[in-house]
């Protein structure tokens, strides 16, 4: 771990679990949004869209359940559901700023891949002021596939003008990590309450595994 950010020149976060605590509030969004549909919440539901980007999501949703709004509507519904706790009640995790300032001051460049819309990240990102930390902000609908798939990292790295093999990716879930992977980039995986049931996986998959940022030694 004293080793984690050797030959590395460029660090790409997650957004959702790993900067900010906001995981526990899509399945709170998701059951409202169901019940105004009459539907109930399927316990399998979170699992299945696990690292899908806000567009793929919709699509599932549309597809799944049967819902008559169209994708944008959709979209829209949930944003608006969304807003006001990401303004209000998702604050940055632990150790965070800390590990943010480091990077800057030893002029490592660093992004953000993430699979939450984008009008989403910049409420969240401005609200806690830390968007000037970033030189690429990057979400999953403006890559081919979602995570798994590595094109969300590959843009970033491509943005950051870094190989990447270069990189060290923070995530908090197993589609992320394994997206990380397939970029071949370094990858630690973070703890976050959401997806404890999946430590040993995020263990095994990971290059490391910190239970909070604040726990990576920082020279």
């Amino acid at each position: 771990m004293d080793k984690i950010f050797k030959d590395i020149n460029a660090v790409i976060f997650d957004l959702d679990g790993t900067l900010v605590d906001s995981m526990w509030m899509w399945e709170i969004i998701d059951i409202e949004y169901l019940n105004r549909f009459g539907l109930d919440f399927p316990r399998d539901l979170q699992e299945k869209v696990e690292g899908m980007s806000f567009s793929e999501t919709a699509i599932y949703f549309k597809k799944r359940f049967d819902l008559p709004d169209s994708l944008d509507q959709i979209k829209s519904d949930w944003n608006k559901m969304a807003w006001d706790k990401y303004l209000n009640e998702v604050p940055l995790k632990e150790g965070v700023k800390d590990l943010l300032d480091y990077l800057k001051e030893k002029n490592i460049p660093m992004g953000i891949a993430t699979s939450n819309s984008r009008e989403l990240v910049d409420v969240v990102i401005d609200k806690l002021d830390i968007k000037d930390y970033f030189a690429s902000i990057r979400t999953s609908c403006e890559v081919a596939k979602g995570k798994p798939s590595p094109d969300i990292y590959l843009q970033v790295a491509k943005d950051l003008k870094v190989v990447a093999e270069e990189c060290l990716v923070f995530e908090d879930v197993i589609q992320g990590i394994m997206a990380g992977k397939n970029a071949n980039m370094r990858v630690c995986a973070v703890y976050d309450k959401s997806s404890d049931k999946d430590k040993e996986e995020k263990i095994k998959l990971a290059d490391y595994y910190v239970h909070s940022l604040k726990d990576i030694p920082l020279l």
